[in-house]
């Protein structure tokens, strides 16, 4: 079932959670369930998925839960506004990834799925600043490639630029 999944970036997200949020500990996880949920389960946390509410529309749906630690696995790239959805959440803690934005690449699009697209890919400064300016206050942060097997110029530069960025942030009273 997994063979096809991003292997290398779920490690890295999954390291990254395991540092951060000790296992057992219970998450909301924005979006909706995903091979990523099955993983966080298998590794000792509680998942609840948002249901596919377009939280750029319901941003509040987030208060529904009280959970005390939020992840956003790749979300905040899919929302016109972001800045909605961080505000509204009342946890305590949030673990969130994103994709970069690649000098030599341009924000990805997908063809046949209109759900599917980047409104925005982030350079660290920005997301960090998104986190600021929406009540969070980052504790830990890190960067990973993605290389992939093609050949080319840009399969080359990815081997060495980072692609995605964690953050773990704190709710500022």
């Amino acid at each position: 079932m997994y063979e096809k999944l991003p292997k290398r970036r779920y490690e890295q997200t999954l390291k990254f959670l395991q540092k951060e949020v000790p296992q057992p500990t219970t998450v909301l996880d924005l979006g909706v369930r995903n091979p990523f949920t099955e993983i966080m389960e298998e590794h000792g946390y509680t998942v609840f998925n948002t249901q596919g509410e377009d939280l750029d529309v319901v941003p509040e749906i987030v208060k529904e839960y009280d959970i005390e630690v939020v992840t956003a696995f790749e979300i905040f790239e899919h929302l016109l506004a972001p800045f909605n959805v961080l505000r509204e959440i009342q946890a305590k803690k949030l673990i969130a990834t994103v994709p970069l934005k690649l000098w030599f690449a341009n924000a990805y699009r997908s063809k046949t799925d209109m759900w599917d697209r980047h409104y925005h890919e982030f350079e660290d400064w920005q997301f960090d600043w998104l986190l600021e300016k929406s009540g969070w206050d980052i504790q830990a942060r890190e960067k990973w490639v993605h290389p992939v097997n093609k050949l080319g110029i840009r399969p080359i530069l990815r081997n060495f630029t980072p692609r995605y960025y964690a953050v773990s942030a704190q709710k500022i009273d």
